[in-house]
């Protein structure tokens, strides 16, 4: 678990990351962070727009610490995410940023371990992989299935490929968290 002030330091990397990108100015991001920040682990940035999705980009597992994957992940949301036009210096007073640290992998054997609002899923089968956040399925408010039908699709699968005996289902848990407006 991360401490408040871990959250605040991370939600300003990520802003300060997209700010820095989107005005093409490569502005160093210092600071003295606490050890839990230099631990290496997955993260994803997620951007939002009066409550629309902009922009969202993250990474599984990192080899980086966890300041230099959301910085990274930030500015790929921001820039990259091949789903959105990059976002531009007009609309970065209306971005929202909310921050999922992931927690590590489990592969699973049997569906009935999947908690829909706690745990996020990966769909792997023969080099396509989808993953799904948490928070996904709470928003639209799936069930199992539905979860399970649409990280098939995320991956560019049929809908019940998940059930596939060659597909692999792993789940995590991500520590989620938002900037106050």
């Amino acid at each position: 678990m991360l401490s408040k002030s871990d959250k605040e330091s991370l939600l300003q990397i990520a802003r300060l990351s997209i700010e820095s990108a989107v005005r093409k100015k490569g502005e160093a991001i210092k600071g003295n962070h606490s050890s839990r920040l230099k631990e290496k682990c997955g993260a994803f940035v997620t951007l939002h727009k009066s409550g629309e999705l902009r922009g969202c980009i993250g990474y599984i597992e990192s080899d980086k610490p966890l300041t230099d994957t959301v910085c990274d992940a930030a500015e790929k949301a921001a820039l990259e995410d091949y789903r959105f036009t990059p976002v531009t210096p007009d609309e970065l007073t209306d971005i929202e940023i909310e921050i999922s640290i992931l927690s590590p992998l489990i592969l699973i054997r049997n569906i009935d371990e999947i908690e829909v609002g706690k745990h996020g899923l990966i769909i792997d089968y023969q080099h396509n992989r989808g993953l799904l956040l948490p928070q996904v399925a709470t928003e639209y408010g799936w069930d199992k299935e539905t979860f399970l039908n649409q990280t098939a699709r995320k991956a560019g699968l049929q809908s019940d490929q998940w059930k596939d005996t060659r597909s692999k289902i792993y789940i995590f848990t991500a520590e989620i968290f938002r900037e106050e407006k």
